[in-house]
């Protein structure tokens, strides 16, 4: 895998674990977080393993943090090869946060960071992207059907799919979604499938997935699994 690929939210979960998935393919991850120590660890941590990783310290509702993030990945190698717009915040415990009873800046945050965050690290990445680039938006069943207790942060899963779609109808890049399941994250909750386990299908995303399958589209477990037994 010669390619850059830039990995948003990539200091813990499935972005840590995406970032590594890249790294051991040959790819360069190019990581972001906005906590600075925790996302240089990531790198250091993937160059001492031999991969290639460069760290910037960026939050995704800065859309100048984004775009000097881009810059810096097309540096590297003129082109940006993938996308994968991971970074994520859940205010409050999974599950346990009905609409009719969350604050309007949990309200607020969630857009801004789940949703505007993905727009952001899209928008900035159009200039940069190479001409068959992919781009990748990790989501949930939260997005499609109403299940009690997810609140404004299933309204912003919503919001991004459809980002991924907006962009998908605009760009020549192929721009889809993909749905693990529940992962075994802070933001999922206890129990679920591991981040590594995730990293393989993020990676099938951005590599050997039918473009025609992910172009527009939200593509799940089964898909993954059917396309790489």
């Amino acid at each position: 895998m010669d390619a850059t690929v830039v990995v948003t939210g990539a200091s813990r979960g499935i972005g840590e674990a995406v970032a590594r998935a890249v790294a051991d393919a040959g790819g360069h991850a190019v990581i972001c977080a906005r906590d600075a120590d925790a996302i240089e660890r990531v790198a250091d941590d993937i160059g001492a393993e031999g991969g290639q990783a460069t760290a910037v310290r960026a939050d995704v509702r800065d859309e100048f943090d984004v775009e000097r993030l881009l810059e810096t990945a097309a540096r590297l190698n003129g082109a940006v090869d993938g996308i994968v717009a991971n970074a994520g915040v859940y205010h409050g415990i999974p599950g346990e946060t009905p609409l009719h009873e969350e604050s309007y800046a949990a309200f607020d945050d969630h857009l801004r960071t789940n949703a505007r965050g993905v727009f952001a690290t899209v928008r900035e990445a159009v200039p940069h992207l190479a001409t068959d680039a992919r781009v990748v938006v990790p989501t949930g069943v939260v997005a499609r059907e109403g299940m009690p207790g997810y609140g404004s942060y299933a309204v912003s899963k919503a919001a991004a799919e459809a980002v991924a779609r907006g962009f998908a109808a605009d760009l020549d890049a192929t721009v889809g979604a993909v749905d693990p399941g529940k992962v075994a994250t802070p933001l999922s909750g206890d129990g679920g499938r591991a981040p590594a386990d995730v990293a393989g299908m993020v990676l099938w995303a951005l590599t050997d997935a039918p473009t025609a399958h992910l172009d527009g589209e939200v593509l799940d477990w089964g898909d993954y699994r059917q396309a790489t037994r």
